[in-house]
């Protein structure tokens, strides 16, 4: 094996994402202060563009079987080669241990995508760093164990709300092969595995923060005047914790003396059944699904609009928002926002101050909707304290800094 590739393994649900913005962005920042990466992703890509941040990676991509019967000569080879690794039968026990209170083929296929991560990373490789603490954590964990090497992860939303509590508790936990550390990007989620780790001192407070140098400088916005149409717009993926399904709800119940229109920009599931109920609602022609955009395509939308709106709720699985990058680029574009008081979001929004938070209610929502077309000053200066407090307290260049020194002692210990 090639030992002067790269030291440190990066393992990733799909790559590239346009989705998953933050992450580019922060493995972008990373080379740039001197780590180099090679990236293991657990999937192929699907969506058809990419951001203009994917290109500057300069990490060469490797893809593990996303399905392991796909490819199961590689997989079983594989196999062979960790059975002769030295943690192999540490981590084939707690494997064991884990499928017996996860009986599933995601399970199964967790540890095959292990053996071959383990297997095939070059033996210069000094420690594994996993983006999301449930799949990808999975299969970083199991592989370290396997090579004896220390692994970390940066944890975001739906893979802390929803990854059992066991779970949770052991990959933090220094007897079970725990992380190192790891990261979360909001206030509300570090709270959370901080009380459920062993030692709170494994994890960190690191916001994403935003790259300003990547986003023109806001547009110089004409006031809107109150007989003006106002332009709605929202992005995010078509599922449940969007809360999509109770604005375009609360589209309806706006009185037909406003003239407005709602873009959406992202991909999802429940796309045909939205655009269903905006049918049946007798709206659907005043809104313009654009499907998914990248991210020059997103800002050139937020500058010509009046109002963001993320509706975020709290989805039946537990699955929610931790504080999304989408409302922090808004606000580079001086956008006013509305969303809601969910997970993290008031961390960044003080309602009234730099934006609107409403109950998620349809009811509540038209009723802001409401208020901000017929406020269009008071907003604008929302909107301006927002970019002031985007500028002075969610820049990338702290956390970076902060996950840049954390990665570079995991690896010495290595």
């Amino acid at each position: 094996m090639n030992t002067a590739r790269p030291p440190l393994a990066v393992v990733v649900k799909g790559w590239p994402r346009l989705s998953e913005t933050f992450i580019a962005q922060e493995l972008v920042a990373l080379e740039a202060a001197g780590h180099a990466l090679e990236i293991w992703s657990l999937r192929h890509p699907t969506d058809i563009k990419r951001h203009p941040l994917h290109a500057q990676l300069k990490a060469h991509v490797n893809y593990l079987p996303e399905y392991l019967h796909e490819e199961p000569v590689r997989v079983w080879r594989a196999r062979e080669i960790a059975q002769q690794l030295p943690g192999y039968r540490a981590a084939y026990r707690i494997w064991r241990a884990d499928l017996r209170r996860d009986a599933t083929p995601n399970r199964i296929r967790r540890f095959g995508q292990a053996c071959v991560l383990a297997a095939e990373m070059p033996d210069g490789v000094l420690g594994i760093y996993a983006h999301f603490l449930h799949t990808p954590s999975s299969v970083a964990r199991y592989a370290a164990i396997m090579r004896g090497l220390p692994w970390s992860f940066s944890a975001h939303a739906k893979d802390i709300w929803t990854s059992p509590g066991w779970e949770i508790q052991e990959k933090l936990s220094a007897a079970h092969y725990g992380a190192a550390f790891g990261a979360t990007c909001t206030g509300f989620g570090a709270k959370h595995l901080q009380e459920v780790a062993d030692t709170p001192e494994r994890v960190d407070l690191v916001y994403h923060g935003l790259d300003l140098t990547r986003f023109p400088a806001p547009p110089e916005r004409r006031p809107r005047q109150h007989q003006d149409p106002i332009r709605f717009m929202s992005v995010g993926r078509l599922v449940e914790k969007k809360g999509f399904d109770r604005l375009i709800a609360a589209l309806a119940l706006l009185p037909a003396s406003l003239d407005w229109h709602w873009t959406h920009i992202g991909g999802g599931g429940l796309g045909d059944l939205l655009q269903d109920m905006a049918e049946d609602a007798g709206i659907a022609d005043r809104i313009t699904w654009r499907g998914a955009c990248d991210q020059p395509e997103v800002i050139e939308a937020m500058r010509s609009s009046d109002l963001f709106v993320l509706p975020s709720r709290v989805a039946a699985d537990g699955d929610r928002d931790g504080l999304p990058n989408v409302l922090m680029e808004a606000a580079s574009q001086a956008l006013p926002i509305l969303s809601t008081p969910v997970s993290a979001i008031p961390e960044f929004i003080d309602h009234g101050i730099h934006g609107l938070l409403s109950d998620d209610s349809p009811e509540a929502l038209a009723e802001s909707l409401l208020y901000a077309a017929r406020h269009p000053l008071k907003l604008a200066e929302m909107a301006q304290s927002a970019l002031v407090r985007l500028r002075s307290d969610f820049g990338m260049d702290p956390g970076i800094a902060q996950l840049s020194k954390r990665l570079n002692s995991m690896l010495k210990s290595g």
